[in-house]
């Protein structure tokens, strides 16, 4: 094919790989708008709304540019989709022959020389470990994903893989054997990677530390689902310890330091053991988080007394450091303590949110930082390479400012791609009247009487997404007591079982009733009349207790700004247009969007929210509802 407009046109060779294709012009425009930002070393944003087909259009001038390229995805779920079936698609269309490669954080690979040191485990877990121990000598990459008989939260994983902190490095006896090592040799060779954004930001902020980047350096590195972007880089450009940490040092270091007998160096250990303890009973009881500041008073002496400690051990097991290669990385990671502890209960000015996290058997200090647009912008402002971020919830309406401010990224170019799917005929948005304030006890009976009207007209299936978990258990509670309302159609409630297996099994049923929180709100794919109501409870505002939203919102007072309509409300507007977009997945898919929140149509900042779902029509009238679905179900029938 001569052009990009060629290949994405009518004869397009995707059409002998790929059943259903369908040319798109919207594919084919973002499709040269990333050519020309990879050809250019520009910046580009771009939202492709569901349908575009936005990874073939950034996948296929990424090939054909010749350059160097890391795609970055939201989760390891999509890394393996595009890596195993979108990619070798296009490459058999285009006929390149472009080396490529899958990274992935090391928890994801087998430690041969961890499994060669497992002696016993638990019962529970005695199939677990001999189903990973005859992989061992089948699998070439080590990756966990490809054994399926073993459950991927399984207790096992974390026993068999290593972390860097427990890593020898080259150190180890089987390092030449090491999957992790093969699999970042190979993404150096490789001429396009993919990684996902965990991966992406934790080689982001080493560099930023000075460290050793193990990313390959690239000409392009283009972000998928790239809304997560902004939060995910406040979490790993923060700092953080507990003790927890403490803790498992404690535990090794007893084990490493037996054999030499020395009991100044286990005073020492032991001491630092008690702080931890001492720190944990200073703590508020009541789990959750909490500003450091309102804890300073109670904390602040259990935090220097561990400082003390810390710093007592690093005298004590310096002489022993070299020892042994497990007590050198020990040693580093008691160093690696002292420095984060350092920064966060030091005098040093810290222009980030000091916040605690308090659970049932441990504690955690964070420093959250309160803007990272200035990191992210010097990441992406270096002249050499091109970026490309791309998603289907980046702006509200043609508005990119809000995302655009988030990332640093204020001369970018930016360029709104709509769904080619028939939103204005297929989709209609809910508004019903008398709905109670959200903060009513009354207000998720309301919710549930107005999707049980829903399903009586319809044959198709529901999502009701709530946007907290004390909503979705009286949601729960309500489904029991009327059930013959939902006239005996088959329940699926998030936590009753893996999420994947849930969706399988609700679109599987065709008529399902599913209820779910913020794991539900991104991410899911059902097509057709098995799912043609979404409903939403509220508009789904961040928690005010969030440490992220804290720090942003000091950011934009100490900058003289609203919180609540720059921050607060955008934010909002971003996630109801994720959660409203599980709805038309396909050309043929219809149905309604119901939002049960006064404040759409009574608060000035409603017509945010309006906005964000254009071109979906409105409607407060359940007549409305009845004739649209009524006529729409004729019509796909």
């Amino acid at each position: 094919m001569s052009t990009l407009t060629d290949f994405f046109g009518t004869d397009s060779p995707l059409s002998r790989h790929l059943p259903g294709f369908k040319s798109r012009p919207a594919q084919t425009w973002m499709a040269e708008a990333v050519a020309e930002a990879i050809a250019d070393c520009d910046r580009l944003v771009v939202e492709a709304g569901t349908g575009t087909g936005k990874t073939f259009a950034y996948l296929v001038p990424a090939l054909l540019s010749g350059k160097k390229t890391i795609i970055s995805t939201g989760t390891r779920a999509l890394q393996d989709q595009l890596y195993h079936r979108d990619l070798p698609l296009v490459r058999k269309a285009l006929g390149e022959p472009m080396t490529t490669a899958l990274l992935k954080g090391r928890a994801n690979y087998l430690c041969l020389q961890r499994l060669d040191q497992i002696d016993a485990t638990h019962p529970s877990l005695a199939a677990d470990l001999r189903k990973v121990r005859e992989w061992r000598h089948s699998t070439s990459s080590g990756d966990k994903a490809e054994l399926v008989d073993v459950a991927e939260d399984s207790a096992i994983w974390p026993q068999v893989t290593s972390t860097s902190e427990n890593c020898l490095g080259q150190k180890c006896p089987l390092y030449k054997e090491c999957h992790v090592v093969a699999a970042r040799k190979a993404a150096q060779e490789a001429d396009l990677v993919v990684v996902n954004h965990h991966l992406l930001l934790a080689d982001l902020a080493m560099k930023e530390s000075g460290f050793v980047e193990f990313l390959p350096g690239a000409d392009t590195i283009i972000i998928d689902e790239a809304h997560q972007l902004p939060d995910l880089a406040t979490q790993f450009f923060g700092i953080s310890f507990g003790t927890r940490e403490i803790e498992q040092l404690v535990e090794e270091l007893r084990a490493a330091t037996l054999a030499h007998g020395d009991d100044a160096l286990s005073r020492r250990i032991d001491a630092l053991a008690l702080s931890a303890k001492k720190l944990r009973l200073a703590a508020p009881r009541q789990e959750g988080r909490h500003t450091f500041e309102t804890l300073a008073d109670s904390m602040q002496p259990p935090l220097e007394a561990m400082r003390d400690c810390l710093y007592e051990l690093q005298n004590a097991l310096e002489p022993f450091a070299e020892a042994t290669v497990e007590l050198e990385k020990l040693y580093d990671r008691l160093l690696l303590l002292i420095e984060r502890h350092s920064y966060l209960v030091g005098d040093s000015s810290i222009d980030g949110l000091l916040w605690v996290q308090v659970n049932p058997r441990s504690i955690r200090l964070h420093m959250t930082p309160l803007d990272v647009s200035g990191t992210l912008s010097g990441l992406m402002s270096n002249g050499y390479q091109s970026w490309v971020l791309t998603s289907a919830t980046l702006a509200i309406g043609d508005d990119f400012s809000h995302y655009l401010s988030r990332v640093g990224l204020a001369e970018a170019r930016a360029f709104a791609f709509p769904s080619p799917f028939p939103v204005e005929e297929r989709s209609l948005l809910y508004l019903p009247d008398g709905c109670p304030p959200p903060s009513s006890p009354k207000h998720t009976a309301f919710v549930m009487d107005q999707v049980a009207d829903l399903l009586e007209l319809t044959t198709g299936g529901a999502f009701v997404l709530f946007t907290s978990h004390r909503a979705l258990n009286a949601a729960r509670h309500w489904a029991a007591d009327h059930a013959r309302r939902l006239r005996k159609r088959p329940l699926f409630v998030q936590g009753d079982a893996p999420r994947d297996d849930m969706i399988r099994q609700f679109r599987e049923a065709g008529n399902g009733l599913l209820l779910g929180t913020g794991t539900f709100w991104e991410g899911i794919d059902v097509r057709g009349s098995a799912l043609t109501i979404v409903a939403i409870d509220k508009l789904p505002f961040t928690s005010p207790a969030d440490p992220l939203l804290m720090a942003r919102l000091e950011y934009i007072r100490r900058a003289g700004g609203n919180g609540f309509m720059e921050h607060q409300v955008p934010q909002a507007a971003l996630s109801l247009k994720q959660g409203a977009g599980r709805l038309l997945r396909d050309y043929d898919d219809y149905g309604v969007v119901m939002i049960s929140d006064p404040r759409v149509s009574g608060k000035p900042y409603g017509r945010m929210f309006l906005s964000s779902l254009k071109p979906m029509p409105v409607t407060h009238s359940l007549n409305d509802v009845a004739s649209f679905l009524a006529r729409t179900e004729r019509a796909v029938a």
